[in-house]
C-alpha cells in the first residue's frame, strides 16, 4: 500500500467544476453548466475550456498543470468527458493560511512580487488589450459592477458606503483620462492573470506558484499590470493585513518599474475591493452565510481606498510671515503631493534663480499685476498636469485674490479634483517677526509689502483657518484634517465625518 499522502482523497466543489485531490495530482472537472458568463454544455466546449486553462496557467506555473486527460465511456470507450490535470499543493502552504496562522511571507510575497512583475515584462500586448484598459473601458465596468450593486443598497450594502462607492469611483475616472492613456502608451496593459487571490498562491520552497487565472474570458485579463496585483493586495487587506498589500505593491511597482501615482493603486485597489462587494452580494442572496459576512468587510476596503486616492488640489495661502511655505511643504511630505509655488514659478519665467533676492514695492517689479497673473496662470497650467496624471497637488501661494481663488475651483472642477482651501494665519507681529528673521529663500515680502498685502486681503470664507502660532505638528494636523475630508459631500452629517477619519 502507498503512503497517506498518496492514497489520500478530497473532493471540493464549486458553482461551475468539481476538484478531486488523489495522491499527488489533482482533477478538475467542468460542471455541464451554462450562466451569464459561461457554456459549458456541450463537451467539445468543456474540452477547449480545460485546454485553454492549461495553456494560460502553464505561463505562470509550468511545472503544476499537467495537462489535460480523458475520461472515456466504460462501454464505447470514447472520451465522455475532460479533466485539468494539476500537480497537488500543499494545502498548509496556501498563502491564505500562512497570513491567518501568523506565519512570515514577507519574503515569498517579494519573490511572488517579482515573478509578477517578469510575467506581465513578457505577457501579450496589443490594441484591443490597451483599450480594454483604458479609462473608458474602466469606468464601464465600475458602473456595470455599481448597477448591480444599486438594488442591496440600504440592504445587505450600507447606504452611506455605497453612495461613496458610487460618487468616488467614476469621479477619479473623469479627471485622469491622460493617465490611463499614457499607461497604455507605455504597454502598461498586458494579458494577465486577472484573479490573483490569497487563496490560490501557494509558497514552496523553490518559490511560489500562482494558480487558477481567469480563462473563461479573455476580455477579464486585458488589464493594466498594477490593476492585476492590486487583486492580491485588496486580498491581504480583507484578511486584516493591509501591510501585506501595500509592501507587495511597492515590491510590484520596483521590480516593474512602474512609477503609477499613489492614487491609482487605491482606486484599482478600491475597484477590486468593489467587485468582491458585487460577487458577495450575489452569493449572499443565494444563501450563502460566509458571503454575507464579507459584504461589508470588501465595501469598507473600497470605500476607503477611494477616499484616500481621491485626487487632491490644496490652496495653502495666507499673507507674508504666516507660514504658508512652511505648511505647504509639510503638507506635500505628508501626503505625496507635488509642490508649486507661486515664488519659484515667478522667478522661473523671470530667468532667475529661486532664491534670488528680488524685492520690490507692492505690485511692482516682479509682483506687478500683470506678472503675478501671469504666475498664477502657470501655476495652475503645471497643476492641471499633475491632476490629469493621478498627482495631487498642494499650491503653495498667498491667494489674497477671490479671481485667483475662483480659477482654481474651477480648475479643480475641470480636473474632478478635492479641492482643499487653507488660510495659514497669525498675529501682525507674529509674522512681522518672522519676516525679519527668515533666511533668505524664494519669498520677497518686506514689511510694507506685507502690510499692503494685508489691506487688499479678500475674504476667504471656504477655507480653513490654521493658526501657525501652534507647533508645526498642530498646524499640519488641521491641514491634514481638512486634506482628509476634502472627500465628504457638501454638509456631510457629522457621523460620516467621524466614519471616514
Amino acid at each position: 500500500m502507498g503512503s497517506t499522502r498518496e492514497t489520500f482523497v478530497e473532493c471540493h466543489e464549486t458553482h461551475i467544476g468539481v476538484v478531486f485531490l488523489v495522491g499527488d495530482r489533482a482533477y478538475k472537472l467542468k460542471k455541464p453548466v451554462r450562466n451569464g458568463f459561461l457554456d459549458f454544455t456541450e463537451r467539445t466546449d468543456r474540452l477547449a475550456a480545460c485546454r485553454r486553462e492549461v495553456e494560460l496557467n502553464r505561463r505562470l506555473a509550468p511545472d503544476v498543470y499537467l495537462g489535460v486527460s480523458d475520461i472515456s465511456d466504460p462501454v464505447t470507450g470514447d472520451p465522455a468527458d475532460h479533466l485539468v490535470v494539476m500537480r497537488r499543493m500543499p494545502a498548509q502552504r496556501r498563502l491564505s493560511t500562512l497570513v491567518a496562522t501568523g506565519e512570515p511571507v514577507a519574503g515569498p510575497l517579494r519573490a511572488l512580487a517579482r515573478l509578477l512583475a517578469a510575467f506581465h515584462a513578457r505577457a501579450e500586448r496589443g490594441p484591443g488589450i490597451s483599450a480594454a484598459a483604458a479609462a473608458s473601458a474602466t469606468r464601464a465596468r465600475w458602473l456595470g459592477v455599481l448597477g448591480r450593486l444599486e438594488r442591496f443598497r440600504g440592504d445587505a450594502l450600507d447606504e452611506a458606503v455605497y453612495d461613496d462607492l458610487a460618487r468616488l469611483g467614476p469621479r477619479f475616472l473623469a479627471g485622469r483620462e491622460r493617465l490611463f492613456a499614457a499607461r497604455c502608451a507605455a504597454g502598461r496593459a498586458v494579458d494577465g492573470h486577472g484573479d490573483l487571490l490569497a487563496d490560490d498562491i501557494f509558497c514552496l520552497a523553490d518559490g511560489p506558484r500562482a494558480l487558477d487565472c481567469l480563462e473563461f474570458d479573455d476580455r477579464l485579463r486585458y488589464l493594466d499590470g498594477l490593476d492585476d496585483a492590486a487583486v492580491l493586495a485588496m486580498d491581504l487587506e480583507r484578511l486584516g493585513r493591509a501591510d501585506l498589500g501595500a509592501r507587495f505593491l511597492d515590491d510590484y511597482a520596483e521590480f516593474a518599474a512602474d512609477p503609477a501615482p499613489a492614487s491609482l493603486r487605491h482606486h484599482y485597489v478600491a475597484y477590486r475591493a468593489c467587485m468582491r462587494t458585487m460577487v458577495n452580494c450575489l452569493k449572499a442572496e443565494q444563501g450563502n452565510t460566509e458571503a454575507k459576512a464579507l459584504i461589508g468587510r470588501h465595501a469598507e476596503v473600497s470605500a476607503r481606498h477611494l477616499h484616500e486616492g481621491a485626487v487632491r488640489l490644496a490652496l495653502v495661502g495666507g499673507l507674508p510671515g504666516t507660514g504658508k511655505s512652511t505648511l505647504a511643504g509639510a503638507l506635500a511630505d505628508a501626503t505625496g503631493a507635488v509642490l508649486l509655488s507661486s515664488d519659484r514659478v515667478r522667478k522661473e519665467r523671470a530667468g532667475l534663480d529661486p532664491d534670488h533676492h528680488a524685492a520690490a514695492a507692492y505690485r511692482n517689479g516682479l509682483y506687478a499685476a500683470p506678472t503675478t497673473d501671469r504666475a498664477y496662470a502657470e501655476l495652475l497650467r503645471r497643476a492641471e498636469h499633475a491632476l490629469g496624471h493621478g498627482e495631487h497637488v498642494v499650491l503653495d501661494a498667498s491667494w489674497t485674490g477671490a479671481e485667483q481663488r475662483r480659477q482654481a475651483a474651477r480648475l479643480a472642477e475641470a480636473t474632478h479634483a478635492e479641492l482643499v482651501e487653507l488660510r495659514c494665519d497669525a498675529p501682525r507681529a507674529v509674522a512681522a517677526r518672522r519676516i525679519l528673521h527668515r533666511p533668505r529663500g524664494a519669498s520677497d515680502a518686506t514689511l510694507a509689502v506685507a502690510t499692503a498685502m494685508a489691506r487688499d486681503n479678500a475674504p476667504w470664507p471656504e477655507a480653513t483657518t490654521v493658526d501657525t502660532t501652534q507647533s508645526p505638528a498642530d498646524s499640519l494636523a488641521v491641514a491634514v484634517r481638512a486634506w482628509e475630508n476634502a472627500t465628504l459631500p457638501r454638509r456631510a452629517p457629522a457621523e460620516l465625518a467621524r466614519r471616514i477619519r
